[in-house]
């Protein structure tokens, strides 16, 4: 193996703001290996909407300047003892953690988990998080049932053309919202049962229309990305005994909810985080395994939205805070 250079190309964050924040630099340090890490050469990293989370700070970063990005897969080039689940070099791994904006990045051992030979570096890099946080969330937030009613906001995003796939597979009847005629399309087109377009400007508002879709009764559960815009109706819409499961805050966030509101269905409320979820390694292992069995045996496919260079993470910051993607965005390494 070729020996390792000192400088690498990457991303990083100068300081909280809009997306001109991400600067690309082509010298910037190896990242040193601290014990119980590697050090995996990333061929493809994920862009989440959690990133633009920690860009404008909504969640804090332990320093600036910092290295963004949550989760990229590569080739494990260097090891540091203590070495407890046996990886080797050479390894192809998946990972999850921090610095995913750079060629390189130090990851610890229990964050990883090594990719099947029948999948793809790009594709263990548009799955592994989404995947986890939409099986996560169908199976452990809200354990979805056969023949149950689920809404499911922003469906034609990443992860919920992922959970309207998973869904659609457990036997559940899926009401997706989206953004567009398009977007609604696309939605359909990966498992939802019915789809509503929010923002049209004429008919029933979504409210209305998902109480007409369930003859008045509400849906089991929501699963709630968007916030601020949304939460009044998902909490409307819920039937009596149902959950709504908070995942995000896209257009802003949630005010605080008066336990009145919930009393007046039994309604009871999620704030779900992916990392309460795999806050273990048998936790981490079993989401990221399953996600990654999940594309190898074709129960899921990712729609890749586009695959940008490092130069140009900045404008994939803004075409997603945009609301202007749909699937998956990725960085080629």
């Amino acid at each position: 193996m070729s020996p390792l250079p000192s400088t690498m190309k990457s991303v990083v964050l100068s300081g909280l703001g809009g997306h001109e924040m991400l600067k690309y630099s082509e010298t910037q340090p190896l990242p040193e290996l601290n014990e119980g890490e590697v050090l995996v050469k990333n061929t493809f990293a994920g862009i989440n909407f959690v990133d633009i989370y920690y860009r404008t700070g909504v969640y804090p970063s332990k320093s600036l300047p910092d290295i963004i990005g949550n989760e990229a897969a590569g080739t494990i080039v260097a090891i540091r003892e203590p070495n407890l689940l046996g990886f080797k070099i050479g390894d192809r791994v998946a990972w999850m953690g921090r610095g995913g904006y750079a060629e390189y990045t130090a990851v610890n051992h229990g964050a990883c988990v090594k990719i099947p030979s029948e999948v793809s570096d790009r594709d263990a890099a548009s799955v592994l998080l989404m995947g986890m946080t939409a099986l996560s969330l169908v199976k452990k937030a809200y354990a979805v049932q056969k023949g149950q009613t689920v809404l499911v906001h922003a469906a034609a995003g990443g992860v919920g053309l992922l959970m309207c796939q998973i869904l659609k597979d457990i036997g559940a009847i899926v009401i997706g919202t989206a953004g567009s005629p398009e977007k609604c399309a696309l939605a359909k087109e990966h498992g939802a049962t019915h789809v509503i377009d929010y923002r049209a400007s004429s008919g029933a508002g979504w409210v209305e229309q998902v109480k007409e879709i369930t003859n008045g009764e509400g849906v089991d559960v929501v699963y709630d990305s968007v916030g601020k815009d949304t939460w009044e109706g998902s909490m409307d819409v819920a039937k009596r005994n149902g959950k709504v499961v908070f995942t995000g805050v896209a257009s802003g966030p949630i005010p605080d909810t008066l336990m009145q509101r919930l009393g007046e269905k039994n309604v009871s409320v999620m704030r779900s985080s992916l990392k309460n979820m795999i806050a273990t390694r048998p936790e981490f292992e079993f989401y990221a395994t399953s996600a990654l069995d999940h594309i190898k045996n074709g129960k899921i496919k990712v729609k890749i939205h586009d695959v940008y260079s490092l130069s140009n993470v900045p404008r994939a910051h803004e075409e997603l805070e945009g609301r202007n993607t749909t699937g998956k965005l990725l960085v080629k390494l």
